[in-house]
């Protein structure tokens, strides 16, 4: 039977950021990181006295660099978490095929303690069982859910990508500032560039954008006055 038009079923639809959590964490990770380490690189560099080639060289080996290692160490820290997972589904699994019962049991006190009233916690529990029992354990006992599970290679290719992209921003100022302006340009250029990744990820995160910008500014300038201070300490002759 077809619904009316101006059923409130079909009206309302429910905009949820939790399906975006993998990829946006790697993602923004990945840019910030590109940014600020590169910059870093650029504003030391430059201030230690190196040549406009030498600044360029040192901003593209970086990228490379760090592109794969954020790759890499994403890839790695998310497989251990999907390894993890599949190591808890592979008990809950042999302990709903050895012990139903216990596990019957082990959901109703889940939903009692949810707020359930003993006779309807058993109740749910038995139909959630009857429909998909693993998946029932992975979501109330797990908490392990499609939106939230470890995707390794989905967060390697967020991060690097993130990165690269994030690590132009510096390198292009080395290619289009003045020699005896590297510094000052990238540094300015990065905070700028912060700013604008920070806000932008908290607006796709439903987060305050103007929180979201200063929070990722504020770190982006202190690492840029770390890494001025280094170049200047350890400065040299080129």
């Amino acid at each position: 039977m077809p619904r009316h038009p101006r059923d409130p079923l079909q009206r309302h639809r429910e905009r949820h950021r939790t399906d975006r959590v993998g990829w946006l964490r790697a993602a923004v990770l990945g840019a910030n990181d590109g940014i600020v380490s590169i910059s870093g690189l650029v504003v030391g560099v430059a201030a230690a006295g190196a040549t406009p080639s030498t600044i360029l060289m040192t901003g593209v080996a970086g990228l490379v660099a760090g592109a794969m290692s954020m790759a890499a160490g994403e890839y790695v820290s998310v497989q251990s978490q999907a390894d993890a997972e599949a190591a808890d589904v592979a008990v809950e699994t042999r302990e709903l095929r050895e012990m139903p019962e216990g596990e019957l049991a082990e959901l109703t006190q889940i939903y009692v303690k949810r707020g359930l009233d003993p006779a309807l916690a058993r109740q749910v529990a038995e139909q959630l069982t009857a429909h998909d029992a693993l998946e029932a354990h992975m979501r109330d006992e797990l908490g392990i859910t499609d939106a939230l599970r470890a995707r390794p290679v989905q967060a390697a290719l967020a991060s690097a990508a993130a990165f690269t992209v994030g690590a132009l921003l510096p390198i292009a100022t080395t290619l289009l500032a003045p020699p005896d302006r590297v510094a000052l340009v990238t540094t300015v250029a990065t905070l700028v560039g912060l700013l604008a990744s920070g806000g932008l990820a908290a607006q796709v995160g439903g987060a305050p954008v103007l929180r979201g910008a200063w929070r990722v500014g504020f770190w982006g300038a202190m690492a840029m006055a770390a890494a001025a201070l280094v170049g200047r300490l350890f400065h040299v002759s080129v």
